[in-house]
């Protein structure tokens, strides 16, 4: 049986298991950049949803009571010297001015909170600490009541609208890959639906036991269905070679030196020949780097025969020539010494 040497072109689709988690890029801490006690809790568990700008505790701190203090009575210190007759003093009282608000801005005060401290002089005792990002609390260490630190992590928030999904890709797979390459992900926890997403980064080592590459996707994530832990099914479209020669891979003898085909030339003869394979995709076709023409025509059954007789009749030939060889050396040495006369 012979099939002909098409030019198409050629792509592979790539199935594999895939592990959802976390987008890194989403992910926010939330700590105190001051000293003190939890006064009150407004999330108190794990796993509530968040909103940016939400309330999530307030911090009692007897030094931010005393740095608001200290801002007032440099306010009130500027106004009383604001016509002061020497040019140091007002300096002065403005510079003391600017470095407690400065101080305060540092601790992440809100401009607006500066302002109504202005306008009201008076003091807030504690310090509210809002949610950076709409997302889920997926840590939580604050407890109400409690000392905190500044810098101590009192909250982990991830921002689930997009999640990313780790694969393992065999070796010889990898040609075919390229950042922003098609992935679509069907899951078991919902029948008959598919999720669309991107490959948007590929590492570069392989696990040294499995021989694997990992790769990372990400998939928009609007209405939450996609949670970090779950496995999914992924397939991933390979990059197109375009007007690519293929053949089936069936066609190919490979003795692990080089890899022959029999190109069938009419009238029942064949023709083995070397061919550069390069990569291998769907349907059981192999693309030919160099060796072949579009439109020959190659054996895909029974060219193991081929291949035998092609041998054996290669190593008759082999024989043959040895024969003569000998055989021309041995007529050689037979021959008579030539009769010399003498006149």
């Amino acid at each position: 049986r012979t099939t002909e040497v098409k030019k198409m072109d050629f792509h592979r689709v790539i199935r594999t298991v895939g592990y959802i988690d976390y987008n890194e890029e989403k992910l926010y801490t939330v700590s105190p950049k001051i000293s003190g006690w939890i006064d009150k809790l407004y999330v108190d568990f794990t796993g509530q949803e968040v909103r940016t700008g939400q309330p999530l505790l307030e911090i009692y701190s007897p030094e931010l009571v005393t740095t608001q203090e200290e801002y007032l009575l440099a306010l009130q210190n500027k106004q009383a010297l604001q016509n002061a007759s020497f040019k140091s003093i007002q300096e002065g009282a403005e510079s003391l001015l600017k470095a407690s608000y400065q101080r305060l801005r540092y601790w992440d005060i809100p401009e607006s909170e500066i302002r109504r401290l202005e306008t009201t002089r008076q003091v807030r005792k504690t310090l509210q600490l809002q949610s950076p990002a709409n997302g889920v609390v997926i840590h939580k260490n604050a407890v109400e009541g409690s000392f905190v630190k500044e810098g101590m992590p009192l909250y982990q928030i991830a921002d689930l609208s997009t999640v990313w999904v780790y694969a393992s890709i065999y070796d010889y797979e990898l040609p075919w890959l390229d950042l922003g390459n098609e992935a679509t992900m069907d899951l078991s926890y919902y029948p008959g639906k598919s999720f669309t997403g991107k490959i948007i980064y590929i590492y570069p080592y392989l696990d040294k036991k499995a021989r694997v590459a990992k790769i990372r996707m990400e998939f928009s994530n609007p209405n939450l269905e996609l949670k970090p832990g779950m496995y999914s099914n992924v397939i991933v479209k390979g990059r197109v070679i375009p007007d690519a020669l293929v053949i089936p891979t069936e066609a190919v003898i490979r003795s692990g030196v080089r890899n022959i085909v029999f190109v069938a030339r009419g009238k029942g003869k064949f023709e083995p020949r070397q061919v550069k394979l390069g990569e291998e995709g769907e349907n059981g076709l192999v693309r030919v780097i160099s060796g072949l023409l579009p439109g020959e025509k190659v054996v895909t059954s029974a060219q193991f025969l081929l291949d035998s007789e092609s041998r054996l009749q290669e190593a008759i030939q082999k024989l043959l020539q040895e024969r003569m060889k000998k055989g021309a050396s041995a007529g050689k040495q037979a021959q008579p010494p030539a009769t010399q006369h003498n006149h």
